[in-house]
């Protein structure tokens, strides 16, 4: 199945993909879009163009489980983004990915305006990753 996931954020969006077989994710893009409807509007024409046929939205939970703000947002994300492209979409927990993409980044030296830019399409992808990995390892 073709998967596709979003770290949303209040300025930059970050997408990543998988290919049909769910081995392997990857980046795609970073949307900059300070606004809600728009970055959604974006995000469901991306999957439509990238033929996923689920998305999967970062669902920022606090470290005590609890549902903040972001994560409420983050929820209505989600649902204004399946409604406009018809496509599913799922939570995931992404807590702590933009800190494990900062050492990912840190491990691979990249730094400055670079970094900005490649940031969310990297805690993105791993999302993804980890929602893969859920995927395989659930009982079927």
């Amino acid at each position: 199945m073709r998967i596709m996931s979003v770290d949303f954020g209040d300025s930059r969006t970050g997408i990543a993909v998988c290919d049909k077989s769910e081995m392997l994710a990857s980046p795609l893009t970073v949307i900059t879009e300070y606004n809600f409807e728009r970055c959604a509007e974006k995000v469901a024409e991306l999957a439509k163009k990238e033929q996923a046929e689920l998305i999967v939205v970062g669902y920022p939970k606090n470290m005590n489980n609890t549902i903040g703000e972001r994560a409420e947002k983050c929820q209505k994300f989600a649902e204004l983004v399946s409604e406009q492209s018809g496509i599913p979409t799922e939570l995931w927990d992404e807590r702590s990915t933009t800190v494990t993409a900062h050492n990912y980044l840190n491990e691979t030296n990249v730094r400055g305006k670079k970094r900005k830019a490649v940031v969310d399409a990297v805690a993105a992808t791993i999302i993804l990753e980890t929602y893969l990995a859920y995927r395989k390892n659930k009982v079927k």
